[in-house]
């Protein structure tokens, strides 16, 4: 089996280092895979370093910072040329546990897109100030209530598709671009009837860099959900149905 992390990057260079020696230290099965937008702290310049020593570790280097959502979706089409079996998606700033990465494939084996959870139970969020909590908690409420999502943590970054749910999915036709990817795709899985399962994990707030949190990332996620339940509403007009879980 092969275990492909993807990690979309820009000015992580006092993290990505570390994380990569941690999720090669997994065993020999795991490789990653960092998509960096021409990060001006050098970030791309040392997963170059590491990826010449380490051949398990793959750099993906974008000529400007093109989006967060983009920068994932080209990671994963990248993990799957690579024959990658399960394909996990973390965030580079160690708010996620490296550790954690088998929990969620190991979880994989019995669905099709599992989720490290911050709000079921045993799962928690650390150092993280009161705003930001409201924030994570609104859009978690608004994700649920306009899209229909059988899932607590609609907006964490960290999760495990299998190779036949990424392949499944059309990445021509995802339209985000930034954060709002987790609720697209979430929100595609979903319609198509794939199983989720979510694992509880302690979500860490970063150490060191910046957070990429920002008024237009909010804006985008929460236009980005509207357009999707008005196409839902208006496929099931279509249909003359009644709304799933109506």
């Amino acid at each position: 089996m092969k275990y492909v992390v993807v990690i979309a990057t820009y000015n992580e260079a006092e993290n990505i280092p570390a994380l990569l020696l941690s999720i090669l230290g997994l065993g020999p099965e795991y490789q990653a895979v960092v998509v960096d937008d021409s990060s001006p702290d050098g970030t791309a310049e040392l997963v170059s370093q590491i990826a010449a020593e380490h051949g398990r570790v793959h750099l993906l280097k974008r000529p400007a910072k093109l989006g967060y959502g983009t920068a994932y979706l080209d990671g994963f089409r990248e993990a799957l040329s690579m024959d990658a079996d399960y394909i996990v998606q973390m965030d580079a700033d160690y708010s996620h546990n490296p550790e954690d990465v088998p929990r969620l494939i190991e979880a994989a084996q019995e669905a099709d897109l599992v989720i490290g959870s911050r709000y079921i139970g045993g799962g928690s969020v650390q150092d993280w100030p009161l705003q930001r909590r409201i924030i994570s908690a609104t859009g978690n409420f608004v994700a649920r209530l306009l899209l229909g999502l059988p899932i607590r943590d609609c907006s964490g970054g960290f999760k495990c598709f299998t190779r036949a749910t990424l392949e499944s999915l059309d990445f021509a036709a995802i339209r985000s671009t930034g954060f709002a990817l987790h609720y697209e795709v979430y929100y595609l899985c979903y319609h198509a009837g794939k199983r989720f399962r979510e694992i509880p994990i302690k979500f860490i707030n970063r150490q060191a860099g910046e957070s990429k949190l920002s008024r237009k990332v909010i804006l985008e996620a929460l236009t980005v959900m509207l357009r999707l339940r008005f196409k839902r509403n208006r496929a099931e007009l279509n249909k003359g149905g009644v709304l799933p879980g109506q």
